[in-house]
């Protein structure tokens, strides 16, 4: 007896379409592709391990959990042969848009491509939708276009690409196959570091936010996540950055005892939130534009498949919306 698939981005989600009767196996995808390398030229099951190591590297899970969660994951998609269809279950924002080209992008090659394949992507957050609201998108569900394939495969390898000159090609032809695709490629330009001072926009938005008194964590990821045309930036992830830019030599901010921030784990983050931060003086000088963050940062990054290292030519320009190199 074969039965349907359904595919979503988190666990809320897959809850929410469980609550609501969705028919069907529910699988979360879970990976917060807009942070860390993803070389998108690798086999499933190696960009897995990649991602499962990087997640696991920044404490946002364990190693043994979360690339267990990965090979499961994993192996329901590539054993289809008890579904009949598959049923993407998405949202606009960059978290979702890059899981939903990734998954095309597999649904678009072998085996895969031969299974009936249907679409739902939400303007908005799928766990508030009411079970009427789920139902009627169910039964409204439009079948995935070519087209659409086409251009999940062309984002996703210049996603993963070490060029992200080949992103702005993408963003230059039209992408209204994926209604929000091209929105939210433009939200992961902008996290390339600034022609104005070095800072990717999160960066440049947790400084200000702290600036003008959302001074503790929760705070100012709150200020930040209000800034988002379409929000994607989880918690754990925010504070990540915050540590970042608490760098050791020369830190942009620091709590107000002048000791560095360092990020939490999930279990540690309940006390973490509620201590207060403040900028430094070399912190304000950046977020000025009197001082460029890459001349200062050791530290590197990854956005996709590029390494933002010390010195990268790669910056965003605010002004002209494109990315320019040094």
């Amino acid at each position: 007896m074969t039965q349907r698939l359904n595919i979503t981005n988190g666990d809320s989600a897959a809850g929410t379409l469980s609550d609501a009767g969705i028919e069907g196996k529910i699988i979360a995808w879970r990976d917060v592709l807009h942070e860390g390398p993803v070389d998108s030229s690798l086999s499933l099951e190696e960009l897995s391990k990649q991602r499962a190591r990087f997640i696991a590297g920044n404490n946002w899970d364990d190693f043994a959990h979360v690339s267990g969660d990965f090979v499961e994951r994993d192996r329901v998609i590539q054993h289809l042969d008890y579904f009949d269809e598959v049923v993407l279950w998405f949202e606009d924002d960059l978290y979702d848009q890059l899981q939903l080209i990734q998954l095309l992008d597999f649904f678009s090659n072998g085996e895969a491509s031969s299974k009936k394949l249907s679409l739902i992507v939400v303007d908005g957050y799928i766990p508030p939708l009411s079970e009427e609201e789920l139902r009627r998108l169910d039964e409204e569900r439009p079948p995935v276009q070519p087209e659409q394939l086409a251009l999940a495969r062309r984002a996703w390898s210049a996603f993963g690409s070490s060029d992200p000159t080949r992103i702005e090609k993408i963003l230059q032809e039209p992408t209204d196959a994926l209604l929000y695709l091209g929105r939210a490629l433009t939200r992961h330009l902008e996290e390339f570091p600034s022609t104005d001072n070095g800072l990717s926009r999160s960066e440049r938005e947790a400084l200000t936010a702290i600036d003008e008194g959302h001074v503790t964590p929760v705070a100012a990821f709150l200020e930040v996540a209000k800034k988002q045309e379409s929000i994607f930036l989880g918690d754990l992830v925010f504070y990540s950055y915050l540590e970042r830019l608490s760098g050791k030599d020369h830190p942009l901010l620091t709590w107000r005892d002048g000791s560095p921030v360092v990020a939490p784990t999930p279990a540690e983050s309940r006390d973490f939130v509620n201590g207060e931060l403040t900028l430094t003086a070399l912190g304000r000088d950046v977020l000025a534009g009197r001082k460029d963050w890459q001349d200062i940062n050791t530290q590197t990054r990854w956005l996709g498949g590029v390494e933002i290292v010390p010195g990268s030519p790669w910056r965003w320009d605010p002004n002209t919306r494109h990315l320019v190199r040094r």
